[in-house]
């Protein structure tokens, strides 16, 4: 049985965690953090879980985290890399579901962030948590740090053209949307249901901090730097991501693209290639772990789109962590990720 700790229980991204991980055969959660929580059983606050966790949130004590074979930090960014050296320093597997150790370029982190790095040879170490990209170097790693929302989305996208160098990777556009509980659980205008129901805005088009994480993912994948426009969008919604990718393709008559996205993904547990003209909706992918993708070359020209979607919460978040853990120690892929999609 895998003991698990989740500093940041709180949010959204910590109580989907224990969601997933009440059912899951092989994993317990012998420690939740939470300051402003302490002493208050995680049930109270989330109903839904009653009966699943009898558990109790505490201040964060590294002893006690140290004790657990795996500690998830489902905090703010700046949190994790404040107890990660010491955790691993004592054996404990660390996957930080924020972005503390996602960019590998220090001093391009900190002008995102705002913040200085006070780990930075822990960044060179650590692995990024995208498993379909990472398979192996997850299943060793001391230290993940798990990609974000948009970046999955996107990345799964666009893989198997860059993968495969048909398009040109100067010119990629990725339109995304997403609902609002990416923006986490904090009170917001913004977020507030008179604000953001019945409409539709952008934002961060001038920089997201995803930005330079998915230059960097793509660039990888690319082996050069690529050229992103990234456009994300607030939807009235609760949960979901939908990216519609845009790239132009070197040969607009070459490879039978249905054919080379089937073949990429066709042993991932949860990337669902879908038939040939299809278009994936956010709800089809609500409470579970799985991307879903078409492709299309409208009209047969040069240009390429790609739609994928995933629920923001799960695969983009606390679904692709448990999908770590369970890489990291040799458990079955999909333990305690089997819920199927959740329609209307």
């Amino acid at each position: 049985m895998v003991k698990v700790g989740i500093v940041g229980g709180t949010g959204y991204t910590g109580v989907e965690l224990l969601r997933l991980l009440a059912n899951h055969p092989q994993a317990r959660v012998e420690v939740i953090t939470s300051r402003s929580e302490e002493g208050i059983p995680v049930a109270d606050m989330y109903p839904n879980l009653r009966g699943h966790h009898d558990i109790t949130f505490t201040v964060p004590d590294v002893d006690r985290l140290a004790a657990c074979d795996v500690v998830f930090f489902a905090t703010p960014h700046g949190v994790a890399m404040s107890m990660a050296p010491e955790l691993v320093e004592r054996g404990v597997r660390v996957i930080d579901l924020g972005a503390d150790f996602r960019i590998k370029d220090i001093e391009l982190w900190e002008k995102w962030y705002n913040l200085k790095h006070t780990c930075p040879d822990l960044v060179a170490k650590a692995v990024y948590g995208l498993p379909e990209l990472n398979r192996d170097q997850i299943k060793g790693a001391e230290l993940i740090g798990c990609a974000g929302c948009y970046p999955t989305a996107v990345q799964l996208g666009y893989l198997p053209l860059l993968e495969s160098k048909l398009v040109d990777h100067r010119r990629l556009i990725a339109d995304c949307k997403s609902g609002a509980s990416g923006a986490g659980r904090g009170a917001s205008v913004g977020t507030l249901l008179c604000e953001a129901s019945e409409s539709v805005k952008a934002y961060g088009v001038p920089g997201h901090r995803h930005l330079p994480e998915i230059r960097q993912g793509l660039s990888g994948i690319a082996e050069r730097p690529v050229g992103l426009t990234f456009s994300p969008h607030l939807m009235p919604m609760i949960r979901g991501i939908h990216a519609t990718l845009y790239s132009v393709l070197k040969d607009p008559v070459g490879p039978d693209l249905q054919a080379l996205f089937e073949e990429r993904y066709r042993n991932e547990p949860f990337v669902d290639v879908m038939p040939a003209g299809s278009h994936p909706e956010t709800r089809s992918v609500k409470g579970s772990n799985m991307c879903r993708i078409s492709v299309h070359q409208p009209q047969g020209e040069d240009v390429v789109v790609v739609l994928s979607v995933i629920d923001n919460l799960v695969k983009g978040a606390s679904g692709q962590a448990v999908q770590i853990m369970n890489l990291m120690f040799d458990l079955p892929e999909r333990s305690g990720l089997e819920q199927v999609a959740l329609m209307p």
